[in-house]
């Protein structure tokens, strides 16, 4: 579904990324890991279109993208969940939901599975996003990515601050999409754990290069979690 290849990044005179390559397939999750300031984000944001990379290539569903804008990769079928959620304060759990449906027709409706992935929104959707705690902001700004139906869900350590009760919720709504296996998964985090559950392949990070990757069952032998301990 997803084939980066050789992409390289600066910001300024800094090379960020530096020929990182990666594949994310139908009905697998495919976890990033690193240390911080390694260059994850920035080759999230590089999928999604918000940096531009220098050189290499980006093809999604059998096509290049490294061309196209953010809003054109959305309407290809990439949803996004940024670090930091990045919710609608101000707009009630509905409203943000249907943001993740604005290039739809505006009769699109929300679709009720997400209500079934995350119950407690649709207790909420009355209630601004700004009021709901650190971990049910997360539901929703993964239930927003999730609205368009997208054929490639990425998401920047969905984690992050998050108490460890929604995290094992979290996790679960991760796995049930991979295999259901009409979705591919790139997951970027630094919770080890929670990673090596979730990870079908995975690839380390360090200084902007990618210094290991493997199948998910092979992290432990790996010694993988020497390789992003802080």
């Amino acid at each position: 579904m997803l084939k980066v290849k050789n992409i390289n990044q600066y910001y300024g005179g800094s090379h960020i990324l530096r020929d990182v390559s990666l594949e994310a397939n139908l009905g697998k999750v495919t976890v990033v890991l690193g240390r911080n300031g390694v260059g994850k984000t920035t080759l999230l944001k590089s999928l999604m279109g918000l940096v531009p990379i220098k050189n290499g290539s980006i093809e999604f569903d059998g096509k290049a993208i490294e061309s196209a804008t953010p809003y054109q990769r959305a309407r290809a079928g990439i949803g996004f969940v940024p670090q930091g959620r990045e919710i609608f304060a101000r707009l009630t759990v509905e409203e943000n939901l249907a943001m993740g449906l604005a290039y739809k027709s505006s009769s699109t409706p929300v679709p009720a599975e997400l209500y079934e992935l995350f119950p407690v929104l649709k207790q909420m959707l009355k209630r601004r996003g700004g009021d709901l705690s650190g971990g049910q902001q997360q539901q929703l700004a993964i239930a927003r990515a999730l609205a368009a139906q997208p054929k490639l869900l990425v998401l920047d350590e969905p984690t992050e601050g998050i108490q460890p009760s929604i995290i094992k919720d979290i996790g679960r709504v991760i796995r049930m999409l991979a295999d259901r296996g009409d979705m591919a998964i790139v997951l970027v985090e630094q919770y080890y754990d929670f990673a090596e559950a979730l990870a079908d392949d995975y690839l380390v990070m360090e200084r902007g290069e990618v210094i290991a990757r493997g199948l998910g069952k092979d992290m432990q032998s790996d010694g993988i979690r020497k390789l992003v301990a802080i």
